[in-house]
């Protein structure tokens, strides 16, 4: 009769801190496994994006991931390829830090259903603080979707010239050093900046070149460019945008060579529907 009640002392007393062991380290184990997947996903769609619209010169349509943008002089292959890195490390450990939050509460509301512990009691002892956290919080929030677009969209990165307007007389301007979860550091020749990543939602880019192509179209060169910029706006080409003069030469076997800067990098059936669409308007010129 002695013996029950101790023995069921004993379970209880022994599995309450199991289970709490076992939650605890499932949940460990789940933010790591988050982590390689997370990034072996991002670094998928990076490749994906950039096999799709070729090295610096195109996008996969639809896609959220923004092909890098060439920046201004000449980068060489190791340089692109050590900011492109650089991008994915933070943008898969930016969205890692939310799942692994994530993942610690709904390990703790397992707990707090497992051991029977109300967490209504904790939740209305701790009210004050929560509301406090919360109102708090919402900067930080703001601060970390803002930082994490900022890799996603490739707006700015480590190396970058910028100029924004942050409230001062005049602009801010200077050389991103670092971009971390919440906030940015810029240096200027005499000191070290530090933003909200907020702050920097309206940027100028002044080391981002932009996106250039080059069309082979057949024809002559003052028809071939007079009928390409006409095209920019058109249907099925309401995106594209042509940025400064067309830069026109003559190639071989008749075609003419014109380098377009646009907006943004042109997709592949772009490329192509702007060339079909220009050598049938430059026939239809010669058959008058």
């Amino acid at each position: 009769m002695l013996l029950e009640p101790l023995v069921s002392l004993f379970t209880t007393a022994v599995s309450g801190p199991f289970v709490v062991l076992v939650v605890i380290g499932a949940a460990m184990l789940a933010t790591q496994i988050s982590r390689l997947v997370i990034r072996r996903a991002i670094k998928q769609i990076a490749r994906r994006n950039l096999i799709a619209g070729g090295a610096g010169d195109g996008g996969w349509p639809g896609s959220w991931w923004r092909t890098r943008l060439r920046r201004v002089g000449d980068e060489r292959n190791d340089v692109i390829e050590h900011r492109r890195r650089q991008r994915i490390d933070a943008a898969s450990r930016m969205i890692s830090h939310l799942v692994s939050i994530v993942i610690w509460i709904a390990a703790a509301i397992v707990l707090f259903h497992l051991l029977d512990v109300d967490p209504a009691f904790f939740l209305s002892s701790a009210g004050f603080i929560g509301a406090g956290l919360a109102i708090g919080g919402q900067h930080k929030v703001n601060d970390y979707l803002s930082g994490l677009l900022v890799h996603v969209e490739d707006r700015y990165g480590i190396g970058d010239e910028i100029v924004a307007d942050v409230g001062w007389t005049e602009p801010m301007r200077g050389i991103v050093d670092h971009v971390g979860l919440f906030s940015t550091r810029v240096r200027d020749p005499r000191s070290t900046m530090h933003f909200p990543n907020h702050a920097l939602a309206s940027v100028r880019n002044l080391s981002q070149e932009a996106p250039a192509t080059t069309l082979r179209i057949s024809g002559r060169p003052d028809e071939a460019a007079s009928v390409l910029r006409g095209l920019a706006g058109t249907d099925g080409l309401t995106d594209v945008v042509f940025l400064g003069d067309l830069a026109v030469r003559e190639g071989f076997d008749g075609e003419t060579e014109i380098d377009v800067a646009t907006s943004r990098p042109l997709a592949e059936p772009e490329r192509d529907r702007l060339v079909a669409r220009a050598e049938r308007a430059i026939g239809g010129l010669q058959s008058r």
